[in-house]
């Protein structure tokens, strides 16, 4: 099993994959672009980002925001698409109906190989970051085209309609996301209660659990946005789903017990985490 350590080296190519990220901006720098960006960077990769909304954030909790226009997301994205080849794209706060109807246009017209979904609702301070209305876009319009979307257990529940409190129960939501269109699912458990953590990956080759124990940490700002980040990556890189979730998982799990104490609320995650095996 390859790790974050692979990526360490030269690229002899001098041609990194490309990859782009669609989400809001955090000015703290846990979540959102940043993050993401910090991430593909990690591993290699070469960021390109797409500004959905402007968040007005710390650690402690989300005190605005301000949505980007359709026009003003597709001025970002057209640019993008005609200068760069780009392999993988990470979808994080998709806010407005018509922001997710420009991010699905631009993906159908001009394609990509890889799409990670990551359905953001609400900051886990417990701010709504998508009108209620864009949520059934959401599923209308990028499910189908997503090679995995990667929910946490409260995002899954709310989306599939089925209330998760045993494996059962978590697998019958990861079924009925798949349902909608991706090719694989990823419930996220670090919202859950408990001493662990389960993630269930449902793809195309059937249902896989990863637990482990948790670390009782408030360096967790930013978890969900730095995992479907890497994932993208990993993707991009030719990894197969499995091997592209547990690697991801490695990065985040390490990067979380490896965090800065910055911040007086839930601090970020560290951008470099040192043995993510």
């Amino acid at each position: 099993m390859a790790s974050i350590q692979d990526f360490n080296v030269e690229i002899e190519s001098n041609r990194p994959p490309i990859v782009l990220a669609i989400a809001g901006f955090d000015p703290s720098g846990g979540a959102g672009i940043l993050a993401d960006v910090k991430t593909i960077s990690a591993f290699r990769c070469y960021g390109l980002a797409a500004i959905t909304s402007l968040t007005f954030q710390n650690t402690e909790r989300v005190f605005g925001v301000r949505h980007q226009s359709r026009e003003t997301l597709r001025r970002q994205l057209a640019p993008l698409f005609d200068d760069f080849d780009i392999t993988a794209i990470k979808t994080g706060m998709l806010p407005t109906s018509a922001i997710i109807e420009e991010v699905a246009a631009s993906i159908r017209s001009r394609g990509v190989k890889h799409l990670v979904v990551d359905p953001v609702l609400r900051s886990s301070s417990g701010y709504d970051m998508i009108d209620e209305d864009a949520i059934g876009e959401l599923i209308v319009q990028l499910f189908p085209l997503a090679e995995i979307v990667t929910p946490n257990s409260a995002e899954a529940e709310r989306i599939s309609g089925v209330q998760i409190h045993d494996d059962a129960s978590r697998e019958r939501a990861a079924e009925k996301l798949q349902s909608l269109g991706p090719r694989a699912v990823l419930i996220t458990g670090g919202d859950a209660d408990g001493d662990m953590v389960t993630d269930f990956l449902l793809d195309e080759d059937g249902p896989v659990a990863f637990t482990a124990s948790r670390i009782h940490t408030l360096n967790t700002h930013g978890t969900g946005c730095t995992l479907s980040s890497a994932l993208a990556c990993l993707l991009a890189r030719g990894y197969s789903m499995r091997n592209a979730v547990q690697v991801a998982k490695n990065y985040v799990t390490e990067a979380i017990g490896t965090g800065p104490a910055i911040g007086h609320g839930r601090r970020p995650l560290s951008d470099f985490p040192p043995n993510p095996d």
